[in-house]
């Protein structure tokens, strides 16, 4: 009886309310405006949560979209940084070959792919084990990469492994460039995480952030490959922070380029 009556009286309202909205325009026009206005802060109130939680998913839409665009652009990195060090070595060979006449060019380079397994982790040596030896093809003398950066040479060989001379130990040197200047240097080990650099012609302009790379001198290493950046440089001493980190060398490639320099060389270091 109650739903009924209830009921009833709804649609009498609903009825009057039209027809004082067809009778009196201006008073049925009050009548929504303040009811807009009484229900104007409770529909504010209703509205914060669900404006919360719409602007919770955009803002996990767009983590989404940024990780996905870290990905990217991490990929798009390695890659341009893998073209950028091939356009380098093929600028090096293009100026020594405007030099050079009737040249003939060295066999293709041969790799192997291994698995860091053991570092000396000393600060008197600077070292890596890695599982590959002889049974793999591995010989010493051969030069040794993260990517393209350079980290060290084989210095011991056997049959599944090998020991890895970091171009941080104190028993290291390479012929090196400034690729700013072409000002040619010698990159020696120093037991620390920041070899140095020496045998400079004096006066050569040097500032930090100068990229370092193998001149190819000697037959030692093939030039252009990365080596690290100038991190200090004052009187007497110039630092260079290497590209490949030694705690974070997972897997290395070594590579036998067919250098006789790398066992015939006075710089290899060898004791």
């Amino acid at each position: 009886m109650a739903q009924r009556f209830t009921f009833a009286l709804l649609v009498a309202v609903s009825f009057a309310l039209m027809l004082m909205g067809k009778a009196d325009t201006f008073l049925a026009q009050r009548a929504r405006l303040m009811f807009d206005d009484a229900v104007a802060p409770i529909l504010e109130v209703m509205s914060r949560p669900a404006a919360a939680a719409a602007r919770a998913m955009q803002i996990a839409h767009e983590l989404v979209d940024l990780r996905a665009d870290n990905v990217r652009l991490r990929q798009e990195n390695d890659r341009l940084s893998h073209w950028q060090v091939v356009a380098r070595q093929l600028d090096e060979e293009n100026r020594f070959l405007r030099s050079q006449l009737n040249f003939v060019p060295g066999p293709d380079p041969s790799y192997v792919t291994a698995r860091v397994i053991g570092d000396s982790d000393g600060p008197f040596v600077h070292s890596v084990l890695i599982e590959a030896g002889i049974r793999d093809g591995i010989q010493k003398g051969e030069v040794v990469l993260s990517g393209e950066f350079l980290v060290g040479r084989v210095t011991e060989v056997a049959q599944r492994a090998a020991r890895v001379l970091l171009l941080t130990d104190i028993n290291f040197a390479a012929p090196v460039m400034l690729e700013n200047s072409g000002a040619k240097a010698i990159l020696a080990g120093n037991n620390t995480e920041q070899p140095e650099l020496q045998f400079l012609a004096p006066g050569t302009p040097v500032a930090p952030g100068d990229r370092v790379s193998t001149s190819g001198d000697g037959g030692v290493f093939p030039p252009g490959l990365p080596v690290g950046t100038i991190s200090s440089a004052q009187e007497g001493s110039i630092r260079v922070t290497p590209f490949a980190r030694r705690h974070q060398l997972d897997y290395v490639t070594v590579v036998d380029y067919g250098l006789p320099g790398l066992l015939s060389s006075g710089l290899s270091g060898d004791q």
